[in-house]
């Protein structure tokens, strides 16, 4: 009876949640008001590069889980952006001398815009369920150039050369600029950036929320088999033209709600930023984050996104920075060479990206609390645990 009593109390003890969880469930909420709050002290400049990299860690995600996931090169990111800041442009605004608009609401024409991309992405994919590798990177490319083929010539619809203005959100009689209705909070005038900042926080967080559903899920299991071997997927059972094909569409969809918020952060798009460029950054993203991981998609937007931008703010306090018009290296280029020399450093010594150096304390805490548990609580350790399942 007695050793019934000690296996129920070990049992209860076991499920309880550990002190390092706590403090991390803690950190998180933390760091939710700190979020929240962030408006009320933060500059412009920090606010709307904040929004940039929301948008850019939308579109990471997806293409985390496309080339991460499932093991599909894609380099035409940067296509599927563009019709989602094009497509609600087009359709949230409306038609005047030089471009034609649809008129829609601010909510539909984002919908229809992410559906766009979504369209876009199911089309190609026949093509990506048959390309693999560099084949399939190349194939996607060319997405990129036909791209700014149309942006360019189609003024009608993008404008052309000088782009078009994208319609500010709205939902019903609330608008997402300075005005209509003035907004203030603690004596701090809630502008368009303070007001998209609440957008694109619960943008950014129900994609993750989804993509993280979905990669612990059933389907993200047989987009990892996939990823692993086609053959052995296909003997399991798995259908890898229909899962290849639904990677891409939802990769398209998730490039084509960073679009949409990138449009809503500018405020007017043109041709040239959604070029090649565009399509290497989002690799960088995924590749100096973790491939695979969603949440190392997200630090990886960060560093990409964010970097450049900083450089730029403080280059006349930064002596290895030329100034424009200078001879010398640039914010931008000193940007890209820094998170060059990073995605170096990530392949050579983390492949995990940042998200393997973020897991490696918590699996040596792990580690250190199965043992633990094997000699004070008569428990087994954790490598005994998968011995004994191996037999």
């Amino acid at each position: 009876m007695s050793d019934r009593r000690a296996h129920a109390v070990r049992s209860v003890l076991s499920r309880l949640p550990a002190s390092a969880s706590t403090v991390r469930l803690l950190l998180w909420a933390l760091i939710v008001v700190l979020l929240l709050a962030a408006p009320l002290s933060l500059t412009s400049f920090w606010l709307q590069t904040a929004l940039f990299v929301m948008a850019a860690a939308i579109g990471a995600i997806g293409l985390t889980v496309l080339v991460g996931a499932t093991g599909q090169l894609s380099l035409a990111h940067a296509f599927f952006v563009a019709i989602g800041a094009y497509g609600y442009a087009f359709l949230a605004g409306a038609s005047e001398r030089d471009v034609l608009g649809a008129g829609l609401a601010p909510p539909l024409a984002a919908v229809g815009a992410v559906a766009l991309s979504a369209l876009a992405g199911a089309l190609f994919s026949p093509i990506a369920g048959r390309l693999r590798g560099i084949y399939l990177g190349l194939a996607s490319l060319g997405l990129v150039f036909l791209g700014q083929h149309v942006m360019q010539n189609a003024a009608a619809v993008t404008g052309g050369f000088n782009g078009r203005d994208a319609e500010p959100f709205r939902i019903f009689s609330f608008s997402f600029t300075g005005t209509d209705p003035d907004l203030i909070v603690l004596d701090v005038p809630y502008g368009a950036l303070e007001r998209l900042w609440y957008l694109g926080l619960l943008l950014l967080g129900l994609a993750y929320w989804y993509a993280r559903n979905v990669l612990r899920g059933r389907p993200g299991r047989a987009l990892m088999a996939v990823r692993d071997s086609e053959v052995a997927a296909a003997v399991m059972g798995v259908d890898v033209r229909r899962y290849k094909a639904a990677a891409f569409t939802l990769s398209s969809a998730y490039a084509g709600l960073a679009g949409v918020l990138l449009a809503l952060a500018f405020g007017r798009i043109v041709p040239e930023s959604f070029g090649f460029l565009m399509s290497i950054d989002f690799l960088a993203m995924i590749i100096i984050g973790g491939m695979g991981s969603v949440g190392g998609a997200v630090a990886g937007a960060l560093v990409v996104t964010a970097l450049p931008l900083i450089l730029s703010r403080y280059s006349d306090v930064l002596p290895f920075l030329a100034q424009p018009g200078e001879a010398g290296v640039g914010a931008a280029e000193a940007a890209r060479l820094l998170y060059g020399a990073a995605v170096i450093a990530v392949l050579l010594f983390a492949p995990g990206g940042l998200a393997q150096l973020a897991r490696r304390p918590i699996d040596k805490e792990h580690s250190h609390d199965s043992t633990s548990m094997g000699s004070d609580g008569g428990l087994m350790p954790g490598a005994d645990r998968m011995q004994q399942g191996r037999t």
